[in-house]
């Protein structure tokens, strides 16, 4: 993980010179120097990082690059710290601890000049012998190794039968031609045993004569798998044995040509090895097929982007039962005595065959004591990682295949409780903030980081909970196996350290030191914790997810950031502060906060806080004062709270104005309406995301005619905008004209706004609107009819509670819709029946609506599958859920 510390650091110093240059004038040319031999270091990191070596020499070199380049990053920080500080006094506070100042200013900057100096004895007389040591061992090492096929997926065929069906029937359908079938999943769910079942189903042994299991793996030879087709289709000589590699893939392919062939390709990793093992297989017209297992959905798709690879899911909870019932007993029965402990190991193996096989494993020795069970059940997780060989090993070769930006990112995961849905917009901003997601030219920060988690859920390291009505992932988990593999792996790097009750050296110490942690994760007793005053001069990260919310007495509401002085990120919204932190604004680098409170005010002195980047604050209060100058903070991309915020506005001094235009500000919700100005929209030109959260009527003048729409109609990038309204005294009479509303606008929520339904006529008109949420009472009367020529790109509709009672509407008034949800229309007398010729509706979602709602949305769900039939596509394409079923 040294390749991932140096680009942290390189990151963080890049942000200094730009944003910091005045604090750090004296030392800027050694910061500099610094900079640039750590760019040097760091191309030579990545090149021993793709060697995936563990090597003594390169593991000393490992650890001597964290040791030089944690100090690099706090010498830096702590002289950006106290540059800080200084400039923060008053002028006769300056004048008396100006003596001390430029003392320790002096000392930071010797500090920075010997840090340089090591780094550079590094860069000229130890990395590239080291580096050349280390290739000369790895070639000796992988000579040696001998390739091993997978241990446990072989042994698990409970639970495969629909799976097994729905794979055979790809192989059979199709054309003539050769096709490519791929079964995609994480790591130990059985792709292996699925494919066995289905190469040996007497079906499919009578359809294709000349059948062959390949295991590929990460490293493999061609000329090897080559010759095991042959000698699986019995065509194996000593004359191919001898032939040059590219001959010999010729002769494969001459030996498959007169065949109907099924070859299976086991665990392909990469997209280069299907185009290095592709060129054996011929296109005979015979219907022959290639069927591939990978971890990895791209190259599933890049085999075949035609054909929707299997994706192979978690075992059901009985199957999962079966299977290890069967494993321990035998058969699929149980003693009753073990039952509960039963359903305890069942639910945590959470569906992964892996892990129920592993367990099984353990239990089996003394599978008739009812205290072993207790003793297992209580412990299953802990059972699973100890047992290195099936588990650690299968997981680390997916790790290692990583690329080294992925690595932090993915061990990051293990920050997060178990069983916790994380959500994504929050995942993304942490991993920018910790540094995690380096600037690349002109692309969004937040799209990079989205790449990177859809990159990690392609290789099935981390699993979708729900997406967003425009198909993003919303929430998102990684499997407990992973999670722990996450926890131990991020301790061993020192990505973060899990501060839990059980490890009593640091929790029950009387003042806990934690001098190397640089990230600490605490998500029980955390008040426990926090009361025994821990310091920890190199933490960056303070990071809880408890289910329990504490509340912070006064006398421990500056705890945390006096104890911790180079924070970067304090994610503590499981903590309930009774007053703002006084300390926290003197922590200057920290780039994202998020807390709960019991304040309806944030103060001025948070305008010191030039390096956040996000800001999340929960209180229980009804609307939010921030008198800090958010345009004093020019890295700010978002900002976050549950309440109607009051922000400042911002200074029009002459000749300054350009200096309080913040080009990073992303997200603004909720604000007041009165915050609304013309002059706060001019100061955040890339604005994307807005929510208005107050009595909206101010916003809108009786004749339609609105300053607001006038203004928001200037940003350009806005994609999402909600209109909250609190007073429900106050409802909107219309709304403005369409071309008073932002061009790039995808996404609309409205609520409590109580628009009569001829003004839908209004949003039907916006070209771009792809999701339109309709939140309580958003419109009122009980009639709506729809127009056509309307909503041309609508494809999710969300409707809340509504008087709404007939709604009339035809197919090609909503031609792209595809999902529809209905909560709380209790008077709606149904969904339109035209519903049914929309061809792209995918969905229908009703929650607590009448019984005639239902009974429409069930005549819409019986043409669809008729429809269905007719086409002979998939009959389960369109959905329909009932809550509660009717």
């Amino acid at each position: 993980m040294s390749e991932a510390a140096v680009s942290f650091v390189l990151e963080n110093l890049k942000q200094i010179l730009v944003y910091n240059s005045h604090l750090i004038a004296d030392v800027r040319e050694n910061v500099e120097k610094l900079c640039d031999q750590l760019k040097i270091l760091n191309g030579f990191v990545k090149d021993y990082t793709e060697m995936n070596s563990n090597t003594e020499a390169l593991k000393a070199l490992r650890r001597e690059l964290k040791s030089v380049v944690s100090e690099a990053e706090d010498v830096v920080d702590k002289y950006i710290v106290h540059a800080s500080m200084q400039k923060a006094r008053g002028k006769v506070e300056k004048v008396l601890k100006i003596v001390d100042y430029g003392s320790k200013l002096r000392d930071l900057g010797k500090e920075i000049e010997q840090v340089s100096g090591r780094v550079k004895v590094i860069l000229e007389s130890q990395i590239v012998p080291r580096l050349e040591a280390a290739q000369i061992q790895d070639i000796a090492n992988e000579r040696a190794k001998k390739k091993q096929a997978p241990i446990v997926e072989e042994d698990n065929v409970i639970g495969f039968d629909d799976a097994t069906k729905a794979v055979m029937e790809l192989l059979k359908a199709g054309s003539e031609d050769l096709e490519v079938i791929s079964i995609v999943g994480m790591h130990g769910l059985g792709k292996t045993t699925l494919a066995k079942k289905v190469l040996h189903d007497p079906k499919i042994e009578y359809d294709f004569f000349a059948r062959a299991f390949i295991y590929v793996s990460q490293q493999f030879e061609r000329t090897e798998v080559f010759l095991n087709i042959l000698g699986s289709i019995g065509q194996l000589t000593e004359e191919a044995k001898n032939m040059p590699e590219e001959k010999l893939a010729e002769h494969v392919r001459e030996q498959l040509k007169t065949r109907m062939y099924l070859i299976v390709m086991d665990d392909v990793w990469k997209i280069e090895d299907w185009d290095k093992l592709k060129v054996a297989f011929p296109n005979n017209k015979k219907r022959s097929r290639v069927l591939i297992t990978t971890r990895n959905t791209s190259v599933a798709i890049y085999a075949n982007p035609a054909v929707e690879p299997y994706h192979l899911d978690f075992l059901t909870f009985d199957a999962s039962r079966e299977l290890l019932r069967r494993k321990v007993f035998g058969e699929n029965k149980c003693p009753e005595e073990v039952e509960q402990y039963e359903l305890h190991i069942v639910k945590k193996c959470d569906g992964l065959p892996l892990s129920i096989v592993v367990i099984a494993g353990i239990l089996i020795k003394h599978r008739q004591i009812v205290r072993w069970w207790s003793r297992v059940a209580d412990s299953v997780n802990d059972y699973i990682s100890r047992d290195e060989k099936h588990i650690k090993d299968v997981i680390i070769l997916s790790y290692n295949h990583l690329p080294y930006h992925l690595k932090p990112c993915f061990l990051y995961l293990g920050v997060f409780r178990e069983d916790f849905e994380i959500p994504v917009w929050k995942l993304l901003r942490l991993w920018i903030a910790e540094g995690f997601v380096p600037q690349q030219r002109d692309l969004n920060l937040e799209d990079i980081a989205e790449e990177y988690l859809e990159e990690l859920v392609d290789r099935n390291l981390v699993m979708v909970g729900q997406r967003r009505s425009n198909g993003q992932i919303k929430t998102c988990h990684v499997h407990d196996t992973l999670r722990d593999f996450c926890k131990e792996e991020g301790k061993e790097e020192n990505i973060f350290q899990e501060i839990k009750q059980d490890n009593l050296e640091i929790f029950f110490s009387k003042n806990p030191t934690l001098d190397d942690y640089r990230r600490l994760c605490i998500n029980a007793n955390v008040m426990a914790y926090i009361s025994k005053k821990p310091s920890g001069a190199r933490v960056r990260s303070f990071l809880t997810s408890a289910k329990e919310e504490t509340t912070l007495d006064a006398k421990h509401v500056p705890l945390i950031p006096r104890a911790f002085k180079l924070l970067r990120v304090l994610d503590a919204k499981s903590l309930r502060f009774t007053l703002f932190p006084p300390d926290l604004c003197q922590l200057v680098l920290l780039k994202y906060i998020s807390i709960s409170c019991k304040l309806d005010i944030l103060p001025p002195a948070m305008s010191t806080l030039w390096s956040l980047q996000t800001l999340i604050v929960d209180t229980t209060a009804r609307t939010l004062q921030i008198k800090s100058d958010i345009w004093k903070m020019p890295q700010l991309r978002h900002l976050h709270t549950n309440a109607s915020t009051s922000l400042p506005c911002p200074t029009t001094t002459k000749g300054k104005e350009e200096a309080s235009v913040n080009a990073n500000l992303q997200t603004l919700s909720s604000i007041s309406p009165k915050s609304c100005t013309k002059e706060l929209f001019e100061r955040a030109p890339k604005l994307k995301k807005l929510a208005i959260c107050g009595r909206l009527a101010i916003l809108i003048e009786a004749n339609g005619q609105s300053r607001l729409f006038e203004s928001l109609c200037t940003l350009q990038f806005l994609e999402n905008l909600k209109l909250l309204n609190e007073d429900v005294s106050s409802p909107l009479n219309r709304l403005p004209q369409e071309n008073n509303f932002p061009r790039k606008l995808t996404k609309l929520t409205l609520s409590k706004t109580f628009l009569p339904w001829n003004q839908m006529s209004v949003l039907g008109k916006l070209e771009n609107l792809e999701v339109l949420k309709l939140k309580d009472n958003a419109f009122k009367g009980n009639r709506w009819r729809t127009e056509s020529g309307g909503f041309q790109s609508l494809q999710f509709l969300h409707i809340g509670s509504t008087d709404l009672v007939i709604w009339d509407a035809a197919a090609n008034h909503l031609p792209k819709l595809k999902c529809l949800v209905l909560k709380h229309c209790t008077e709606l007398q149904g969904v339109p029946h035209s519903f049914a010729d929309i061809s792209t509706l995918q969905i229908i979602d009703l929650h607590c609506t009448n019984h005639s709602v239902a009974s429409s949305a069930m005549k819409i769900y019986v043409l669809k599958l008729e429809q269905a039939q007719q086409k002979a596509t998939k009959s389960n394409r369109f959905k329909l859920f009932v809550y509660p079923p009717v």
